[in-house]
C-alpha cells in the first residue's frame, strides 16, 4: 500500500468517526445519559424515545428528544423569563447547471514554438449537470418558562 493509498484511507476512517460521532439520535442520548432518562415519567420516556415532545416537559427531557438546540434565546413574557430553544435542519435544493466555455492552451495549430505547438488552440467546453445546495431552515422551536415547555412548534417529522 503506497503512501498515498494510506493517506486516503486514514482520512476516510476520521470522516466516518467524525459523522459517526455527530449523528444523534433519542436513542444514543438516552444511552449516554441513563440518569436523565431514568428521571423521567412513564409518558414522557416513552414521547422521547420517538423524538417527540409535550406541554410540561423539562428541558433534560427536550433536550433527550431533540438533542441540542443550535440556538437559545432568553426573554420576558408576561412579566415571566423565558427561554427558547430553536432547531435548525437543511433542505437540500438541487438545480439544473448549464455551462458553456473556450479553453486555451494545448496543441494549437500556428502556435509559437520549434514545433508550433503552445498555440491558442481553443476548443469550446459544454457541461450540465444537476447541483445540490443545502438551504438552512427552522425545524422546531421549544419554549420554556420556569424549566418546562410552554410550547412549541416542530416541522413535520
Amino acid at each position: 500500500m503506497n503512501s498515498l493509498s494510506l493517506l486516503r484511507l486514514g482520512l476516510a476512517v476520521i470522516a466516518t468517526a467524525f459523522l459517526v460521532q455527530c449523528s444523534s439520535t433519542p436513542q444514543t442520548r438516552i444511552e449516554k445519559n441513563p440518569q436523565l432518562f431514568s428521571k423521567l415519567n412513564a409518558q414522557d420516556r416513552s414521547l422521547v424515545s420517538k423524538g417527540l415532545i409535550r406541554e410540561g416537559m423539562t428541558r433534560d427531557a427536550v433536550f433527550l428528544a431533540w438533542g441540542r438546540p443550535d440556538a437559545v434565546s432568553v426573554g420576558v413574557s408576561r412579566g415571566r423569563s423565558g427561554e427558547s430553544w430553536t432547531y435548525e435542519g437543511q433542505r437540500p435544493v438541487r438545480s439544473m447547471n448549464m455551462s458553456m466555455g473556450f479553453g486555451f492552451g494545448g496543441f494549437g495549430f500556428g502556435g509559437w514554438g520549434p514545433y508550433g505547438y503552445g498555440g491558442l488552440g481553443g476548443y469550446p467546453m459544454w457541461g450540465s449537470g444537476t447541483s445540490v445546495t443545502y438551504i438552512p431552515y427552522t425545524a422546531g422551536v421549544a419554549d420554556f418558562v420556569g424549566g418546562r415547555v410552554v410550547s412549541w412548534k416542530s416541522t413535520a417529522r
